[in-house]
């Protein structure tokens, strides 16, 4: 499980970057120049997610407990940047990270 709680960890991490630079965009501070970074971030993040979830599964976890996360960042790109039900969906993601996150142990 060590793997697992490492690939964790940093995507973790990942993810509070990305809320981060999301909220930047959000509040307009950084919109020119944070989009594409926000985007990468994005990408990495639904991927060690999806690593994670693999990686608690093949050491005997709970790996689905990472899944409705995973969903919930899978749909972001259904909605529109920059609207409420953009930024609510991200929170709902990282909170179900979170709860998955805890419940992988």
């Amino acid at each position: 499980m060590e793997a697992t709680h490492w690939s964790l960890g940093v995507t973790g991490a990942l993810l509070v970057l990305l809320l981060g630079l999301g909220l930047s965009l959000q509040l307009g501070w950084r919109r020119d120049q944070a989009r594409w970074p926000h985007h990468a971030l994005f990408f990495v993040v639904c991927a060690g997610t999806a690593l994670t979830a693999l990686l608690a599964w093949r050491a005997g976890g709970r790996g689905w407990a990472l899944l409705p996360a995973l969903a919930l960042l899978l749909s972001m790109p259904a909605t529109k940047p920059g609207r409420a039900g953009h930024w609510r969906l991200a929170l709902l993601g990282a909170a179900a990270f979170v709860v998955g996150g805890v419940l992988i142990r």
